[in-house]
């Protein structure tokens, strides 16, 4: 089969495989249960089933492909991508066999042609290693009718995905529409109403102190935090990559099944018992960066129930490449809410800032009521400036929305902002132009992302479509692995 690609220097082309593992090489598509659900079956899509053990197993390839710990393909996190990664595969593959896509043998021939690693297979006499060539496919266990199969495949799904992706407006109209509307520039002018301004006005009593210290006592805690001990696996430079492995297996195992303390592995392994004070859920306090307590996973994981009420080693985790870290937690210590003397001050100024918040709150009521009676009487504003929503200068989330959504009728207009812990912002908005002429790169740059949006959507919804014909069917959720480590 496949003469043409005979002709072509020994089927060159399928090289590919060695550097670019395909879907089907990885995935597989023949691989289906039946349809009786299996306590093993995770996802069925058409009534055909995707196994936990097709999940691992695709898993473990994976990890072995891009040099990782193969206890990361135990991982609950990468498991679940890679079964996201085959729910798609499988439905698009479903999407290509019922319409029926085909590829013709010169358009193989020419995607796997422009491969530059293939061309680098040539002998300086411009022959091609065949010997070379069959010893690799044989080494990845692929027979040709199977790598032939699956290049195939790749290709149907890859002119499907494109066909979709190539998705654009219905008419470049839309795109200078909104380009305007992002370019359009409107004057105004601010007038502040700062809580900071009014806190001379305020003068909390001693009780209107105490209330507040006894209504928001969790505002006036203590965090809570851990002592732990931990160990940590860092590979040798002298270290070939095989031993690491196999000493981060023992690590990784021995943490795991002896949890309930770090010697047995740091006897076996030799490495010492290290301890750390005061660690919160923010990391260990103190240290570097880079320190292994310093990871957010670790802390995480340190704050987990099994850690803090158990006192069980936590999972492996691999902190950077050659370090793993397990730790324990030795002490813990519960938030605690610190006594109102030692807090009067910190009391007294929040206090103080929430009701000099509702003076600046009520009198920028009281002036946006006037503005909207007398709306030419402008002072105290600041001075003028042009904005737009290419250019907001200081206008941010919703104070933008608002003064851009503003009808020119009615100039001059005035929007009230509340900046929540701040005050009150009122803005005025009397002009509105357009410049004479756009920034084309921003043009250019929107245009794209409209495009871009709206074939996110068009794909979408085509997978969505898929999904529904497909019949996917949620059998089993994917569960931790029993011999998982963190990552």
């Amino acid at each position: 089969m496949f003469d043409i690609v005979r002709k072509h220097q020994k089927i060159l082309q399928f090289v590919l495989m060695l550097f670019i593992v395909p879907s089907f090489a990885m995935f597989g598509i023949s691989s289906y249960s039946s349809f009786m659900d299996k306590e093993t079956d995770l996802v069925k899509i058409n009534g055909k089933a995707i196994s936990e053990q097709e999940v691992d197993n695709a898993a473990k390839r994976q990890a072995e492909r891009v040099g990782g710990n193969v206890q990361i393909a135990q991982s609950l996190q990468f498991r679940q991508a890679i079964l996201n990664e085959l729910l798609q595969q499988r439905i698009l593959g479903f999407a290509v066999s019922n319409l029926r896509l085909q590829v013709s043998k010169d358009e193989l021939v020419k995607s796997l042609q422009n491969i530059p690693q293939i061309r680098a297979l040539y002998k300086p006499d411009g022959s091609f290693d065949d010997a070379r060539f069959k010893q690799l496919l044989a080494g990845n266990g692929i027979n040709e009718e199977q790598f032939y199969a699956g290049q195939a495949f790749d290709l149907k799904i890859g002119q499907l995905v494109n066909s979709v992706a190539r998705t654009e407006l219905g008419s470049p109209k839309l795109s200078e529409i909104v380009s305007t509307l992002y370019e359009s520039e409107r004057q105004i002018q601010t007038l502040q109403f700062d809580a900071k301004s009014y806190l001379s006005k305020v003068n909390p009593s001693q009780e209107e102190l105490q209330a507040f210290y006894s209504a928001n006592a969790t505002l006036f805690e203590s965090p809570e935090f851990i002592d732990v001990e931990y160990i940590v696996l860092k590979a040798d430079p002298k270290e070939d990559a095989k031993a690491f492995n196999e000493r981060a297996d023992q690590f990784v195992n021995l943490t795991y099944d002896q949890a309930d303390s770090l010697k047995p592995a740091a006897d076996k392994l030799k490495l010492n018992i290290q301890s750390q004070k005061g660690m919160t859920r923010s990391g260990a306090v103190g240290v570097s960066r880079d320190h292994p307590l310093a990871n957010p996973k670790v802390a995480q994981a340190l704050f987990g129930d099994d850690a803090v009420k158990n006192k069980r080693n936590i999972e492996a985790v691999q902190t950077s490449p050659g370090v793993f870290v397990s730790a324990r937690v030795v002490v813990f210590h519960p938030a605690q809410t610190l006594p109102f003397q030692d807090v009067a001050a910190e009391v007294r100024r929040q206090v103080s800032q929430r009701a000099a918040e509702k003076l600046a709150v009520a009198a920028a009521a009281e002036r946006y009521a006037a503005l909207e009676k007398d709306p030419k009487n402008a002072s105290g504003f600041a001075n003028p400036v042009w904005v737009s929503r290419n250019k907001p200068a200081n206008l941010v989330g919703s104070a933008l929305d608002d003064v851009m959504s503003i009808n020119p009728d009615t100039f001059p207009a005035y929007v009230s902002v509340a900046n929540s812990g701040v005050g009150t912002t009122i803005y005025r908005i009397d002009q509105v132009r357009q410049p004479s002429a756009g920034d084309a790169k921003v043009r250019k740059a929107q245009a794209q992302q409209i495009q871009s949006l709206a074939a996110q959507s068009e794909f979408a919804g085509f997978m969505a479509y898929w999904r529904d014909t497909a019949k996917v069917k949620v059998i089993n959720p994917l569960k931790a692995s029993t011999n998982s480590a963190g990552g």
